[in-house]
């Protein structure tokens, strides 16, 4: 197991700054992911770990030793990309073997490492699957392939790169937990970069959140949920609503009504408002509750989302059940009121 350090690390494309004085650590045999919106910095990242991108200042340290200057192969690493990247006229014996042939491996230590790899991810019938093309594969399939033709040669850190995107919906979840459950079994030192939220928090030992080429936050997947930093993350994590106000000693102003506070922050402020966090309330509380008019509710399948306008904000409010439209009250609770000096 590797421990990996990033140390200010900085990558400009032109007058593009894509990563500015990055600083990280990856615990070893931990599953970190790196968590942004596209263009924040998050693949250059992992290509400047895998090598496939020189960067213009900065270290990268594998257990100490610098490697910043060494070319991909030498680095002991393995991705697993969005793509698949799998060779279409190569059997899937062939597309895992590939590697282990470059090393000149033994044929015998060869077949025996993919029919490993191949039982490992479970992808089934190892025989029969290994006869087949890719594209005789499922989505899921495939990634199951690229995931053994990466631990196959047994890398000292594994990296993946948006490796579920391209998968639906339940192949996705399934193949999450497999990852994990991969990874976990392995021990292998994993980064993991992607722009799904949900799956960040689930697979993670711990989430680095990143935009526009810094890092904004890391930590565990509850402590970056349940106590965002700044306000990006607040708005980021979760389904946000984002409303101006004033801070004042014991009072919020936002959209001409009045919440409790006993923040710290005072003058003009961004407040930041989880969907999941709000309900519809029975009734009005002073200084707990907003008063507005339900426009729409939408139907998610688990629950329904509601869109109240609220002063010349409208808000969105998760609710188990279906409400008629109207004059409503939203439930606010302040432990999950999160406030910030207004930019």
């Amino acid at each position: 197991m590797v421990r990996v350090a990033i140390e200010s690390v900085t990558k400009r494309y032109g007058h593009v700054e894509a990563l500015r004085g990055v600083s990280l650590d990856f615990e070893a045999g931990h599953l970190t992911a790196i968590l942004g919106p596209s263009g924040c910095g998050k693949t250059t990242l992992l290509r400047a770990i895998a090598g496939f991108v020189n960067v213009d200042a900065g270290a990268i340290r594998f257990d100490g030793e610098p490697v910043t200057d060494l070319p991909p192969q030498a680095r002991g690493t393995a991705m697993v990309f969005q793509s698949y990247a799998l060779w279409p006229h190569m059997t899937v014996f062939d597309n895992v073997a590939y590697g282990l042939r470059i090393k000149r491996v033994p044929a015998t230590a060869v077949r025996e490492r993919v029919r490993a790899a191949l039982e490992l991810v479970a992808i089934g019938a190892v025989d029969d699957v290994a006869r087949r093309k890719p594209g005789a594969l499922s989505g899921g399939q495939q990634q199951r392939v690229a995931l053994a033709r990466a631990l196959v040669v047994e890398p000292r850190v594994l990296l993946l790169d948006e490796p579920l995107s391209n998968l639906d919906a339940k192949v996705r979840q399934r193949l999450r937990v497999e990852v994990r459950r991969l990874q976990r079994r392995v021990g292998i030192t994993a980064i993991y970069v992607t722009h799904d939220q949900e799956e960040a928090l689930a697979i993670a030992d711990r989430v680095v959140l990143m935009n526009a080429g810094r890092v904004v936050q890391s930590g565990t997947p509850e402590e970056v949920y349940l106590d965002p930093a700044t306000e990006f993350a607040a708005d980021f994590l979760g389904v946000g609503n984002t409303l101006e106000a004033r801070a004042e000693p014991g009072r919020l102003t936002l959209a001409g009504q009045q919440l409790a506070y006993e923040g710290g922050v005072r003058g003009r402020v961004t407040v930041t408002l989880r969907s999941s966090d709000l309900t519809l309330a029975p009734a009005a509380v002073a200084g707990a509750t907003l008063s507005g008019v339900l426009e729409e509710s939408l139907f998610l399948g688990a629950y329904y989302r509601h869109y109240v306008r609220v002063g010349d904000a409208v808000l969105m409010v998760d609710g188990p059940s279906a409400a008629a439209p109207g004059p409503v009250t939203i439930s606010v609770p302040p432990a999950r009121t999160r406030v910030f000096p207004a930019a």
